[in-house]
């Protein structure tokens, strides 16, 4: 990508990624995978190095749907004339082992299915470094805010726009929506006295199990859907224009008569 400035020798890359599947409608019956797509983001300034989606084509086509619920949504005509897996595994393969795997809710799904997809075609999967899984690290740090943690729900939140269930808009979705979190964080962090007891939900928030040797495992689950909570957010939700004016009033205040100006390039100098 032109303009782009390489990350450091050694610094590992991170990989986002995302899978679209079939969806079981009887007890037996596997996941398959239809689009996977990913970014390649350089962790030093989260710039886009590198992008891939493609289509995959099941080997029995009619556990794809031929209508969609989605207006975006995969259909087996569209997946008719598409790679197999075993023809794009080496791709798949090549932008995930060795890197830092990102994605939302990527532990308990995505990983399992590309563990599957791989031995499907007795090859070994790919190996991730690291994972970060945005459903457990927001859930730990930013909390119910935008009233579950579902990726729509908190693109919604921000205003990112809706969410397409297409894998490559939906890991880019997922990396805008950890920055804005980011900035939200470190905001608060500025002036917790202020921010955080107004925008903080008191409720508890219920961080990732771990096993007892203290490392993340790759979990199965039945369902996509990302755990939904029944409590009601106490607060109204604001646009990012209008949190992001509320923010500048409040430094404002707490800062005395020092200019907001002056206040941004000192967070801005913070931050670099």
């Amino acid at each position: 990508m032109e303009g782009i400035i390489p990350c450091q020798e050694g610094s590992a890359e991170i990989v986002f990624f995302d899978i679209e599947t079939t969806v079981p409608n009887r007890t037996g019956q596997r996941f398959c995978v239809l689009e996977f797509g990913a970014i390649v983001v350089c962790p030093r300034n989260l710039v886009e190095l590198e992008s891939y989606s493609t289509l995959i084509k099941p080997k029995d086509l009619s556990v794809v749907a031929l209508r969609s619920g989605r207006s975006d949504g995969i259909t087996r005509d569209a997946v008719a004339n598409a790679p197999g897996f075993e023809e794009v595994a080496d791709k798949i393969f090549n932008l995930l082992n060795g890197r830092v795997w990102g994605g939302h809710n990527i532990q308990r799904f995505d990983c399992v299915r590309i563990r599957e997809a791989f031995a499907d075609i007795g090859r070994p999967p790919p190996v991730p470094v690291g994972i970060i899984d945005s459903l457990g690290v927001l859930t730990e740090k930013f909390g119910k805010r935008a009233g579950n943690m579902k990726m729509a729900s908190l693109a919604t939140y921000f205003g990112l726009g809706q969410q397409k269930h297409r894998s490559l808009d939906d890991v880019r979705m997922n990396l805008e929506v950890l920055k804005h979190c980011a900035t939200v964080l470190f905001l608060e962090s500025s002036l917790p006295s202020i921010l955080n007891g107004s925008w903080h939900s008191p409720s508890t928030i219920t961080t990732r199990s771990r096993s007892s040797a203290g490392k993340l495992t790759c979990k199965e689950e039945t369902s996509r859907k990302s755990p939904t909570y029944q409590r009601t957010v106490p607060y109204t939700r604001e646009s990012l224009g209008k949190m992001t004016e509320r923010v500048k009033n409040l430094l404002c205040k707490a800062q005395g008569s020092q200019p907001i100006n002056n206040l941004l390039k000192h967070s801005h100098s913070v931050l670099r």
